[in-house]
């Protein structure tokens, strides 16, 4: 956007470009390191149209052919092979395995079976970049040209002065010592990192020369035939080849959030949607599988997709780019004025050197050296103020780019949504009841007095293989973690909240028979001796998919009384049914069947391969919907950042209806607002006869998404306000990123897969969640929320905000006082007066009484209008624009140079020098050889008493400016609002006030500081000249935010808000 000027590519010189050695996609032999090389020095050296690549068209084309890999979807036919052909590509014996010397030999080929960890930067080189690195650069110059200017005195005076030398020593002590905070601080969030770092080796069962071991999955090489249970880790890519009732999770990868079923059967065309292929790094949950290795390490999908994703570059934050912005402006201010009044003082007389010494001087006063310090602080302490809520900051300009925000692109699972599977509704007794799905237990009941609502829980609770885990008897029913798929788990909290012990419900029913689910049936079952005298010996239950379990039944039990299911009850049924599964949640049926004691006597043997009991004609009790529900704060967070102008997307891998029923339930999809398939079914027309820009709510499928044109998508994100994003791959998901970021929004992305590290690298933000988020994940996020929980990212919106209000306003704070630090070495070169104020006074305000004050703005409460305003935009709203620099230097600047100015004279008059007399009098006055200067009155001045007389103004005009800094601090608290509005409620802002005061008062009084820093007592009645003036500033502020609120969007707001 800037032309980047030579303080800038200096700080480039210290950033590290680092990029992955180009890698064959997912081939089951890794391309050798060797062919990496050679193709990357052939790209380097490859002519187009005889002229040679540079380096930076290389290193695009390379980001760009990585993007375009990571936007593949996954390319693999290993689960379309037969066993045979598994058994002539592998060499792999389905019954030995490998043998141990073949397994040696493949180890040695492709390498160990990890993902290569990505590039770090060397700490001297971190070091290097807090050192050198935007705003310290400009320091290091300003230190540079003091040295010079001391050089330049020392080779052309006897005895010159120490100023410059003190100044350049100073300004490079500050930045080193700033750096080594900066850097203590990147340190910091670097060991929170690697502490999430899983550190526990994992095992691999494997099959080698026909026998099982456990090794290390790091030794797992391709061909190896490998087995996992429920609880195992996939330890690398398999390909099925036997399995028994196994249920792998794919969220990580897929975003799915129901296990997955997984079989030796070719289903499906995609390598992610067939069940015959299990994926590194995902989880086996239940059942056992036995299977072929095709791809280890960083040739699996994971491996891939984590290798692409960290050799993406993400850009300059939103905040270095401002900085680099304000480093321009505040050069451009300095070398121009700097540059005039060189030529100025030749065209008035002064010689060469003397005015090389003036442009450095005016260069170096137009340094805030305390601002670097304040910024850092400012950042730092916001970084606390959000570990605080949960928010851990890797990288402490992230907290700014948060507060920049325009699209936040939200997972659902587990972000949105609590991340545990929770019984929402009921139907029993031909009614629909509400189950309480809050995290407290705080809302709805239902009536739970009805016989049918007895049958329909006790069916739940046996016809249920979940388990507690041991030893939670004080934890919260519904924070005990549970052996057992989502759906089991959250009937068993649903049935021991409402009716106390499951497991005493189980002991009362002994299991003795069950047919586990599977697809086919699509139905569980189990059989149960009743230890209660007076019912039937045997209680069959079954639960499964709604119209199976209807299709098997004859009666439904209404009040606890059996009925005929006829065509009315079963309408009823059907509207039940249609309507849950409308809301997005998983509907599952139930029933019983009392077997009779004539037939089925105590130790009976139940055969469940050859059925020998009933399955036909049972008792249907009712339904229960299950749903993943949405977390109790999100609504509210939601609102703020509809409210704060900023655009919720919700990406997920669920299904389109569960994704809008959840997207209506926060609030993504607001009330009253449509979808094209919502239109159509209200006017009862075809779907494509609806005008996509009469809806304003839009759910688009992935499989949709996959043959959209980049016109097509951006179409969608601009013309519609609520979008979901459903059954997304991870690819589309860095697609749908970039579209963002075309329409020119700051993309903040949340994720917690692997699969979401391209998209968290891409985005401006990346998010990552520290409890369900994997490495890859958090290594490539910017930010990781500690809880895992939307509303976090609200609060970093506000805080992201706010510091990004804060800092304006201990800039403008800061560079106010450049004006009065200015001025007076601008009237000691054009009118020739002695100088008002010396440079080792102006590193006392600078290092001194306004560095406290400065980070005391960081700490300022948001503004009322912090979230309703709309997020600003980055090309026009900057952190220093022309209004700051016309406020602080042209307006409250001035007005503190007056006083500082009107002090000075008052002191001078008062010893006997009346303004008319100071005008030309310089030469003279710095004459060590004169000393009998007559002042207005005729009295006689040595040049001792001279420079008493001098430094006593310097510490006044010094005082002065501390004193129109009170005004200048209290009016920088706010921009719009009123002061009074505010209030004083900022502890370390007042602590702020009587510490630049004290500073100022200890420098004045201090015995000893007449030698040290040149500065000598002052008269009470000398601190009080720059009173009026302090009282103006305040008064004249406070008038300008009266118009601004009077009149929105008019002449003064449109000049003067900054």
């Amino acid at each position: 956007m800037y032309k980047h000027s030579s303080l800038c590519s200096l700080q480039q010189l210290f950033v590290i470009l680092f990029s992955f050695k180009g890698a064959g996609f997912l081939s089951n032999q890794p391309t050798s390191e060797k062919k990496g090389k050679d193709d990357y020095k052939l790209a380097a050296t490859s002519e187009d149209n005889g002229n040679k690549k540079s380096k930076k068209e290389v290193k695009k084309a390379k980001e760009k052919k990585d993007m375009d890999d990571l936007k593949k979807e996954v390319d693999l036919d290993d689960h379309k092979l037969t066993l045979d052909e598994l058994h002539k590509k592998y060499g792999t014996d389905l019954a030995r395995g490998l043998s141990s010397a073949r397994a040696k030999e493949i180890l040695l080929r492709d390498g160990p079976n990890t993902l290569t960890p990505p590039p770090t930067t060397p700490e001297w080189v971190k070091f290097c970049r807090q050192l050198f690195g935007g705003f310290s650069m400009l320091l290091w110059i300003g230190a540079m040209l003091c040295f010079l200017a001391y050089g330049i005195q020392a080779a052309s005076e006897d005895e010159p002065a120490n100023d410059n030398l003190y100044l350049g020593v100073v300004l490079s002590v500050v930045v080193i010592v700033t750096g080594c905070f900066s850097y203590y601080q990147e340190a910091k969030s670097s060991k929170i990192m690697d502490s999430f770092k899983n550190l526990v080796p994992q095992q691999a069962l494997v099959v080698r020369d026909g026998e099982k071991k456990n090794i290390n999955a790091e030794e797992v090489v391709v061909g190896d035939l490998v087995e996992v249970k429920g609880g195992d880790r996939i330890p690398a890519d398999l390909r099925i080849v036997s399995a028994s009732g196994c249920k792998v999770d794919n969220s990580s990868l897929t975003g799915e959030s129901e296990p997955q079923t997984r079989t030796p059967d070719f289903s499906n065309d995609n390598p992610l949607e067939t069940r015959n292929i299990a994926f590194f790094s995902t989880n086996c949950v239940e059942g056992t599988a036995r299977g072929i290795v095709i791809n280890t390490g960083d040739h699996t999908v994971m491996g891939r997709i984590a290798t692409l994703a960290t050799s993406l570059e993400g850009g300059k934050t939103p905040i270095a780019k401002e900085i680099e912005h304000f480093i321009h402006i505040i050069t451009g201010v300095a070398v121009f004025l700097g540059v005039s009044f060189f030529v100025l003082s030749l065209i008035l007389g002064y010689g060469w050197l003397e005015a090389v010494i003036f442009l450095i001087g005016i260069i170096v006063a137009n340094v805030p050296e305390g601002l670097l310090a304040t910024v850092t602080v400012c950042l730092t302490l916001t970084a606390k103020r959000m570990a605080k809520k949960n928010c851990l900051v890797k990288n402490l300009e992230a907290v700014e780019t948060l507060g920049s925000t325009s699209t936040i692109c939200s997972d659902k699972t587990g972000t949105l949504t609590q991340n545990r599977m929770t019984v929402a509704h009921m139907w029993f007794d031909n009614q629909i009841h509400e189950a309480d799905t809050t995290e407290n237990q705080s809302g709805t009941s239902f009536d739970r007095s009805s016989a049918t609502w007895a049958a329909l829980a006790r069916v739940a609770g046996l016809c249920n293989r979940a388990v507690f885990l041991a030893e939670q008897s004080g934890i919260p029913i519904l924070k005990r973690d549970v052996a057992g798929d989502a759906s089991e788990s959250a009937l068993l909290k649903c049935i021991e909240l409402c009716c106390g012990s499951v497991q005493g419900m189980r002991d009362q029913y002994t299991k003795v028979a069950e047919i586990p689910f599977n697809s086919t049936n699509k139905y569980q079952l189990s059989v149960h001796l009743n230890k209660n005298e007076g019912e039937s010996k045997h209680l069959l239950v079954m639960k499964g998919a709604p119209e199976r379990i209807l299709d098997r039944c004859s009666t439904i039990l209404i009040q606890g009384k059996e009925q005929p299911l006829d065509d009315e009850m079963k309408d009823s049924f059907q509207n039940a049914y249609m309507e849950l599964g409308g809301l997005g949640e998983r509907v599952l049926g139930f029933c019983h069947f009392q077997l009779p004691d004539d037939q089925f006597a105590e130790g009976f043997q139940f055969d469940c391969e050859e059925v020998n009991f009933p399955t036909e004609n049972l008792c249907f009790v009712g339904l229960m919907s299950m749903i993943d529900p949405p977390r109790a704060a999100v609504p509210d967070a939601v609102g703020k950042c509809r409210s704060a102008g900023i655009k919720v997307i919700m990406v997920t891998g669920d299904h389109p209806i569960t994704a809008k029923a959840i997207a209506k339930g926060v609030g993504i999809i607001s009330e009253g607002n449509e979808t094209v398939e919502d239109i159509a079914a209200r006017l009862n027309i075809p779907v494509n006869e609806v005008d996509p820009r009469d809806a304003k709510a839009c759910v688009v499928h992935g499989g949709d998404l996959k043959d959209l044109s980049a016109e097509q998508l951006d179409d969608i994100l601009k013309y519609h306000t609520e979008i979901v994003f459903a059954r997304t791959s991870p690819q589309q998901k860095l697609i749908i990123v970039e579209g963002c970021q075309r329409q020119g929004a700051i993309v903040a992305v949340t994720g917690d897969g692997v699969n979401d590290s391209p998209a968290l690298k891409k985005a401006d933000i990346g998010v990552a969640m520290g409890i369900s988020g994997s490495d890859v994940s958090k290594q490539a996020a910017d930010m990781i929320l500690l809880d895992d929980n939307f509303a976090s990212i609200v609060t970093g919106v506000e805080e992201g905000r706010l510091i990004f209000d804060n800092l304006k306003k201990s800039i403008a704070y800061t560079l106010t006082s450049n004006i009065p630090e200015i001025t007076p070495f601008l009237f000691f070169i054009i009118a020739n007066i002695p100088l008002p104020l010396g440079t080792v006074t102006i590193l006392c305000i600078d290092l001194g009484t306004d560095m406290v004050p400065a980070i005391s703005l960081a700490y300022e409460a948001a503004e009322s209008d912090i979230m309703k305003r709309q997020p600003r935009n980055s090309k026009t709203d900057k952190l220093v624009n022309e209004r700051l620099i016309s406020i602080a230097y042209g307006q409250i600047g001035m007005i503190q140079a007056l006083a500082g100015f009107f002090t000075y004279f008052v002191i001078l008059a008062e010893n006997g020098f009346l303004p008319s007399r100071l005008l030309g009098i310089r030469v003279d006055w710095d004459n060590k050889f004169c000393n009998d200067l007559e002042d207005s009155y005729g009295q006689q001045w040595t040049y001792e008493q001279r420079k008493i007389v001098e430094f006593t103004c310097h510490t006044a005009f010094f005082a002065s400016i501390v004193v129109v800094q009170w005004a200048d601090l209290i009016i920088c608290k706010t921009r719009r609002n009123s002061v009074f509005q505010q209030g004083m409620r900022n502890k370390i802002l007042i602590f702020g006030l009587f510490e630049e005061t004290a500073l100022a008062a200890f420098l004045s009084y201090c015995p000893g500081m007449g030698i040290a820093l040149r500065m000598y007592p002052l008269k009470p009645s000398w601190w009080f000249c720059a009173f009026p003036y302090s009282l103006l500033i305040f008064i004249y502020d406070e008038i300008r935010k009266l118009i601004i609120r009077r009149s929105p969007g008019g002449w003064v707001e449109r000049e003067t808000y900054y």
